[in-house]
């Protein structure tokens, strides 16, 4: 007998959700690099391409060894062995209110049994960039 769960139906995904699942495609199967990393970053509103723009500096600068590619639409840096460390993700890319800096596994930011991966991000200040430059440097240690 099959019992009925109390659960949520999905419905499927967002418009947002499904052009980023097909953007993701597009780069599995094309020239990912940084050249193409900073067209997706000239393409977003004036104020998410700052902070790109200025986050691109900082974990190149930071994290020289990292790897410039998109991955689901969004800039990110990858590791020698092709998987994503961080990434940033425009407030416009899912009608978000904010910007998010994020990291994924590879990034070697444990703290014990818990820790931060993903940053809302409304404005890079001097004092964040400096916090963002730790963060990418532990990120690859």
């Amino acid at each position: 007998m099959i019992k009925k769960t109390a659960a949520k139906a999905f419905k499927g995904f967002s418009d947002e959700e499904r052009a980023a699942m097909k953007e993701h495609i597009k780069e599995l199967n094309k020239e990912n690099n940084e050249s193409a990393l900073l067209a997706k970053i000239a393409e977003m509103p004036q104020s998410d391409r700052t902070m790109g723009q200025r986050l691109h500096a900082i974990i190149k600068a930071n994290a020289p060894t990292l790897i410039p590619k998109l991955w689901y639409g969004m800039p990110a840096y990858a590791n020698k062995d092709g998987k994503v460390v961080c990434f940033f993700q425009s407030a416009a890319k899912f009608k978000y209110r904010y910007a998010t800096l994020g990291f994924n596994d590879p990034a070697n930011l444990d703290e014990g049994a818990m820790w931060p991966t993903a940053f809302a991000l409304k404005e890079l200040t001097a004092v964040n960039e400096v916090r963002i430059s730790a963060l990418v440097k532990k990120a690859v240690s």
